[in-house]
């Protein structure tokens, strides 16, 4: 028998199955009232953690499940079904932190800062982004100082997801990036305590994603140790673009799991709603949005599915590939979630039906974690560059 593209194997499907059940069954519930409050669901997401699910890609002999992209996929295609913003705090933790930390650790780091990440006790992410610097990395400003047995950190980062769990409390590890030359970034694990590391602000009204923590992030003279460097001075931008494919796939992933969610609302409303004594799936009109979504949720999955299944997470070598994914997926998401606010009318444009929520959750994905216009020149750069 041909290899299922979707699930690869028995123990992808039976990840698929476990993470759906937990979806309708404790995910669903709740969805609805943590974007309305703009609240992340801690006891929830420490559930990730029993289900195994925060140490995705790390080794089984280091406590993780010692799974692949493939599987990192399937985990945020099925919570990004019901949960979006959920989704992205796995993402961020899983991961921004955890497949970026352990890929670049070295043993005493890892059995000393993975046991707590992988459980869910401690909530981390990584911090990258600063109030003048997104995509232009080496624009950033936050620069760690070598000062005796460790470093100095001065400086903000902002829109970091999992940077506060409430109102008023940080996360608690992130994998902070700084300049140690000017042209060098290395990467340090902040911890929550360190002194001179505090909580900016929580950063509220947001559009979509709302049941993930945003916050700013302050460093004043943050002592870090030097064991919580991760590898040489000045290597960071190697592991920070190791770690950008399995990122990008699984950003596209959430995509595919909104999407999937729009067009089986989509096509239920239009099933069961009438208008001029037919139902409304009879009407061209709607026909064409059903159809192009699910089209384009095809392709995008197919595309997904296939890098994901010829990624290796220890090195890169997909890179104008994973960027296709992030770029061609963010975009679809969010115009089958347009569609599907278009077929249910004005009962989509409010919070009755999910996909009103899915609507707005939609455009994050494709500003965040790269812009659609940072995907488009890296795609350009990688294939001209094929020409040399």
């Amino acid at each position: 028998m041909p290899t299922d593209l979707y699930d690869p194997s028995g123990e992808h499907a039976l990840l698929r199955k476990t993470v759906r059940d937990f979806v309708r069954q404790e995910v669903e519930p709740q969805a609805l009232e943590h974007d309305r409050t703009e609240t992340f669901n801690l006891p929830l997401f420490r559930r990730l953690g029993e289900l195994g699910l925060l140490g995705i890609t790390v080794p089984a002999e280091d406590g993780g499940a010692g799974l692949d992209a493939v599987a990192a996929v399937i985990a945020h295609e099925e919570l990004s079904y019901s949960d979006p913003g959920f989704a992205l705090a796995y993402l961020a933790h899983a991961m921004l932190f955890v497949n970026n930390f352990y890929q670049n650790s070295n043993a005493e780091q890892r059995a000393r800062l993975l046991p707590k990440v992988l459980t869910g006790e401690h909530v981390a992410g990584m911090a990258l982004s600063e109030p003048g610097a997104g995509t232009d990395v080496l624009g950033m400003t936050t620069r760690a100082t070598r000062a005796g047995d460790g470093y100095l950190l001065d400086g903000r980062k902002m829109w970091i997801t999992n940077g506060c769990v409430d109102e008023h409390t940080l996360g608690d590890v992130f994998l902070v990036y700084a300049k140690t030359g000017e042209k060098q970034v290395s990467s340090f694990v902040v911890e929550k305590g360190m002194p001179g590391f505090s909580l900016g602000q929580k950063i509220r009204d947001k559009t979509g994603m709302r049941a993930s923590g945003t916050a700013e992030l302050l460093f004043d003279g943050c002592a870090v140790p030097l064991r919580n460097r991760l590898g040489e001075e000045g290597a960071s931008l190697i592991h920070m673009m190791r770690n950008l494919e399995i990122e990008r796939v699984t950003l596209g992933a959430m995509s595919l799991g909104l999407a999937r969610r729009c067009v089986d609302v989509m096509v239920r409303y239009a099933t069961e709603r009438a208008a001029f004594g037919q139902p409304l799936a009879s009407f061209g009109q709607i026909q064409r949005h059903i159809g192009e979504s699910y089209a384009k949720l095809a392709a995008a999955r197919a595309l997904t599915y296939d890098v994901a299944g010829r990624m290796a997470l220890d090195r890169p070598g997909h890179r104008a590939e994973s960027d296709a994914v992030k770029l061609f997926a963010s975009t679809m998401g969010k115009e089958v979630a347009d569609a599907a606010m278009q077929v249910l009318g004005g009962y989509g444009y409010v919070g009755e039906y999910v996909v009103e929520r899915l609507w707005r959750d939609a455009k994050l994905l494709e500003i965040g974690g790269g812009t659609v216009e940072a995907h488009q020149k890296n795609i350009t750069r990688d294939l001209t560059r094929e020409l040399v």
